[in-house]
């Protein structure tokens, strides 16, 4: 039976949040931003260990306790310039450990908000899929393509699009091998894309945000302490 594994790539400074320290070490519920992502995938029983891609020059991470995230988590220090070189550090450490056959969840360090349903509809849904997929939700806004002048030039039909989240889950060979043929990808789908393969969409939900800008923060915070009932969310986050 194959196992399920996850890589966590945190490597990125976060610029576009403007603040001197990356954003996944940023408080959020009484932790690091980044404790809540490594929680939800640590105590979840389908998966069997998590690789964490830091940058060499990391300078927070030792700051921190992560010893109630239980021996899952394994720490890489060769995180890159991109979230692509980041993620295969992640697969080279895999390699001792994941067989051709075995999933690979790859989660972005900023969504802190990952239920374990959402973990338990990838698993089920795509258990017997012949190419893996990722987490997405069916686009609700009406969008607009912006001229140069940053006016509304036009309408574009939502019809089929939906946005991208994560996880995203492919079979460990396969992953390796697209990230390899397509190193500037923006996500791992698209590098399975790229092979002429096409990744399914599971339904995911809209609280599974990504903290990009400071508001998203709060809005994280609110959804998490949501989770655990008005009584018990100050003690059990704090």
């Amino acid at each position: 039976m194959a196992r399920h594994y996850a890589i966590v790539p945190a490597a990125g400074s976060g610029s576009r949040f403007g603040s001197d320290t990356p954003k996944q070490y940023l408080p959020l519920a009484g932790q690091p931003l980044i404790h809540h992502t490594l929680a939800a995938l640590c105590r979840h029983p389908a998966i069997d260990r998590v690789w964490v891609v830091l940058s060499p020059g990391d300078e927070w991470w030792r700051e921190y306790d992560w010893s109630a995230l239980g021996p899952k988590l394994e720490t890489v220090f060769h995180g890159g310039a991109t979230r692509a070189q980041s993620v295969a550090s992640g697969l080279r450490a895999a390699q001792m450990a994941a067989a051709e056959d075995d999933w690979v969840l790859v989660h972005d360090a900023a969504r802190p908000c990952l239920a374990a349903a959402m973990i338990d509809a990838l698993v089920a849904e795509l258990a017997d899929d012949p190419v893996g997929g990722i987490l997405a939700v069916p686009v609700a806004d009406t969008l607009k393509r912006a001229d140069v002048q940053q006016r509304a030039a036009a309408t574009v039909p939502r019809d089929g699009l939906w946005q991208a989240q994560t996880p995203q889950m492919f079979r460990y060979g396969t992953l390796c091998r697209a990230l390899a043929a397509n190193p500037d990808v923006t996500d791992e789908a698209g590098a399975i894309e790229a092979l002429g393969l096409k990744p399914r969409l599971v339904k995911g939900d809209a609280s599974n945000l990504k903290v990009t800008y400071p508001a998203d923060l709060s809005l994280a915070e609110a959804i998490l302490r949501s989770r655990l009932g008005p009584r018990a969310a100050l003690g059990a986050l704090a």
